[in-house]
């Protein structure tokens, strides 16, 4: 037999949690989805993380939308890039009226110059600001992220700390296979062609040659005059293959590989990862997908 206090009971115990639980959560906001998976990582279930740009978004040429004003100015934190890669999020900011503060992950990075970017700069001068190719650089991204959440939420200091430790272990792991793969591949075959120049970071920490008809960014549709030289030294270099990337036309890359009957190598994850269903749902199988792609193609 029921009674009143054991329906009661049972009411409080099987009810969804209530708006106000859910909101217990800090609000948190990354500018793009490689790094809202890494503030996801580190902050668990502490934060609601929202990314501005998506999976499969183009940060470079992204629109911000009075939503994201909004968003802005409900966040805590704000995690940003940097190094000129967001070039729309000062103005964002301040038209949010946000008060939470702007966390720059790429603070300490030895960042990369461009030299000789095929006169393409694309707002973010002579720098590259695709530091996460490279996942030693990612691990001071995490401390920042770490450090970030924890000013923001001191409460929550321990979780931060230990799930930051627990998430450099997977990203040293992953170091080495990254290490492991490229010394496979001979020497000789360690050039490749790619859309745009997203892989400097990659190609300076694991010795790679990454070439590329655009610039940095991909708000800029390459010259003709680079596509004729990208061609001649494909011919010259006996470069093996060209990539694709998921962010970017592929009919440019297609028109360079017929015209040098060069093999197109699969698609490689740059400025974005995928949705759940994809190949590259989070940062670390983004770099693992690249790795066996190229693996697979310049192995043999």
């Amino acid at each position: 037999m029921f009674t009143r206090r054991s329906i009661i009971i049972a009411a409080l115990l099987f009810a969804p949690m209530s708006p106000a639980v859910a909101q217990d959560k800090l609000p948190v906001v990354a500018s793009f989805s490689i790094l809202g998976d890494i503030v996801t990582n580190v902050g668990g279930d502490r934060v609601a993380v929202k990314s501005l740009v998506g999976p499969n978004g183009d940060a470079h040429v992204y629109s911000p939308s009075p939503a994201d004003a909004k968003t802005l100015a409900d966040a805590k934190v704000i995690f940003t890039n940097g190094l000129g890669f967001e070039g729309w999020i000062g103005r964002l900011i301040k038209s949010s009226n946000t008060k939470a503060p702007n966390v720059v992950v790429s603070k300490g990075v030895k960042s990369r110059k461009i030299a000789g970017s095929h006169g393409h700069d694309h707002g973010h001068g002579d720098g590259d600001p695709h530091a996460w190719q490279s996942v030693p650089n990612v691990k001071i991204y995490v401390a920042n992220v770490r450090n970030g959440l924890i000013a923001a939420d001191p409460a929550g200091k321990a979780t931060y700390e230990a799930n930051a430790a627990a998430y450099l272990e997977k990203l040293d792991a992953l170091d080495r296979e990254v290490k492991d793969a490229i010394a496979k591949i001979p020497p000789e075959r360690r050039k490749i062609i790619t859309t745009h120049a997203a892989f400097g970071y990659f190609e300076g920490a694991y010795g790679m040659d990454f070439i590329a008809p655009q610039g940095v960014s991909t708000d800029s549709e390459a010259s003709a005059r680079d596509v004729a030289r990208i061609i001649q030294q494909i011919k010259k270099q006996k470069i093996p293959a060209v990539f694709l990337e998921n962010i970017s036309d592929p009919r440019l890359l297609k028109r360079i590989a017929d015209e040098t009957r060069v093999k197109l190598g699969g698609t490689l994850y740059s400025d974005a990862l995928t949705d759940e269903k994809g190949d590259a749902p989070t940062y670390i199988d983004l770099i693992r997908h690249n790795i066996r792609t190229l693996s697979a193609a310049l192995q043999s």
